[in-house]
């Protein structure tokens, strides 16, 4: 890609070249002048490229930041890059490479540890909010998505064609499909439909060398990396072609609340010998929660069980009656609507909340937060039940929950090495731990009391390896060394946590693609040689 308007050079390096660090300050300005020379319109960077010197820059960081643990971090850009055309990605790879500076893809922010946006080295940030098309075929039940549209978004897009038509991807609006995706992703349809990265069919990526590649010129094995294997590892995913999948008109819906006083224990743990081996149009999670006192109730804990069923009521309770009459669930607990309605059920929203709500990429709350992931093969017995629940009751936790997602079904049937996703048959469900707070003064007891919690469970989830899911990514596994020293053999250890097996396909096909680990993070897919 040849440099363009060299005698625009003076006006825009004055323009954007200035740094509050003085340390980079020439490499900033440089990686400037390099971008600078690939824009056809001198306009368009100042809409495109914003600097800590520029009044939108800090709107623009923040604007998808959505842990608050890391909104005051010290560990900001230099650069922040809104491509609206695939050139502006080519060229800022370009130029990151001869300046050294490290990218890091943001899409929607959700990264639970931050990576999209903070590193301990210089950094770029590319941020694809600008790259959000979506183009839905209803008729071959296929769409083409671009990597910073959301999933409140691609929900919207795909009703405005079909009522009957899906996709099996998560139930938070505002995160965005380039990581969501390249995690591998899931919601409420795991088990009908699988992953999300199962029903992907073709993505365009723009490698460390700027060529922009779909599946065929990819190859089989890049292809197979970047659905499940991770962000920012192989390259910048800038789309994907998904098929969709059919729902029916009406699913039926049911949230209910359960205590101390009420069985609670004894339900989550009869769920646990029952949610896997229901017909795979049905759903149902469990959760373990603790309500502030400020929130009501009657109790600091509850469970929490919800559900989604393809299909109406009717359908539902002689499954619920038959496989689960512990529960109690009769049809005044149950609600039904449509498919895209139950999305706006599950997240929160109000019952007569408009879908234009999907649209919407401000997050409704943001809150300081830690998540921990782990699969369960086993069903816990009811004393280590009654133990995490006496750890829920720790007054001094402001919010803190225990999510059980219930496997089976789809998952069961898709082999573990068909993408890098490993996590299948032999998992009764996946437990995501949360602890929530308010104050960033209560950050450090409330880390502490997740720490603990999860050291707990050691001896009753999956063991050797203990794993975890990359979309939860969790620094606090086999994290010791900074970006840029991480050997194989380190990486390993978390890399079988989230990829077991498959993390050794995963390094052989990033030493092919991206020899020199162009695209990195604290834990990305690293190359087999030194770099």
């Amino acid at each position: 890609m040849p440099p363009r308007n060299a005698s625009m050079l003076p006006f825009l390096v004055f323009l954007l070249s200035s740094s509050s660090l003085a340390t980079s300050s020439h490499t900033h300005e440089d990686f400037l002048r390099c971008l600078s020379l690939y824009f056809e319109d001198p306009v368009a960077i100042s809409k495109v490229v914003y600097t800590s010197n520029n009044s939108s820059y800090s709107s623009v960081l923040h604007f998808s930041i959505r842990n608050l643990r890391f909104n005051s971090s010290t560990l900001k850009p230099l650069v922040i890059v809104t491509p609206t055309d695939l050139s502006h990605i080519q060229a800022t790879i370009h130029c990151s490479r001869h300046h050294n500076l490290q990218i890091r893809m943001r899409s929607g922010g959700h990264d639970f540890e931050g990576l999209s946006y903070r590193s301990v080295l210089p950094f770029v940030v590319v941020d694809l909010i600008n790259l959000r098309t979506i183009t839905v075929d209803a008729t071959n039940r296929t769409a083409w998505v671009q990597a910073g549209a959301t999933l409140g978004e691609l929900y919207y897009r795909i009703v405005e064609k079909s009522r009957t038509l899906a996709f099996p991807a998560g139930s938070c609006p505002t995160v965005g499909v380039g990581g969501h995706f390249s995690g591998g992703g899931y919601g409420l349809l795991l088990r009908k439909y699988g992953l999300a990265a199962d029903n992907i069919v073709d993505a365009q990526l723009i490698d460390a060398k700027g060529r922009i590649l779909d599946r065929e010129s990819m190859g089989d094995d890049l292809f197979w990396a970047i659905r499940g294997g991770g962000g920012n590892s192989f390259g910048v995913v800038v789309a994907w072609k998904i098929n969709l999948v059919e729902v029916p008109s009406t699913v039926t819906v049911f949230t209910v609340v359960r205590n101390l006083e009420q069985n609670a224990t004894k339900l989550i743990h009869q769920w646990q010998y029952v949610a896997n081996k229901l017909p795979e149009d049905l759903f149902l999670a469990a959760v373990i929660r603790r309500v502030n006192s400020s929130q009501g109730g009657n109790t600091a804990v509850q469970a929490i069980f919800v559900s989604l069923f393809l299909g109406k009521v009717d359908q539902l309770l002689p499954w619920m009656h038959g496989s689960f009459p512990d529960l109690g669930i009769v049809r005044d607990d149950c609600i039904e609507m449509s498919w895209i309605e139950s999305i706006l059920y599950v997240y929160g929203f109000p019952r007569n909340a408009s879908l234009d709500v999907l649209l919407d990429r401000s997050s409704q709350s943001l809150i300081n937060f830690k998540v921990k992931s782990d699969y369960v093969k086993e069903p816990m017995a009811e004393i280590v039940l009654k133990e995490i629940w006496e750890r829920f009751s720790d007054e001094n936790m402001e919010v803190s929950a225990m999510s059980f997602i219930p496997y089976g079904g789809k998952m069961n049937k898709i082999s573990e090495s068909s993408i890098p996703f490993p996590h299948r048959a032999g998992n009764l469900y996946k437990i995501i731990h949360t602890v929530a707070w308010s104050e960033e003064t209560a950050s450090e007891r409330h880390l502490a009391w997740i720490r603990r919690l999860y050291g707990y469970m050691t001896s009753y989830v999956s063991q050797k390896p203990r794993e975890a899911y990359i979309n939860y990514r969790d620094l606090d596994i086999g994290m010791n060394n900074p970006v840029g020293s991480t050997s194989y053999g380190q990486a390993s250890i978390w890399g079988r946590k989230y990829f077991k097996n498959n993390f050794d396909k995963l390094v052989r096909v990033k030493t092919e693609v991206d020899p020199a680990n162009f695209f990195r993070n604290e834990q990305s897919i690293p190359p087999l040689s030194p770099w």
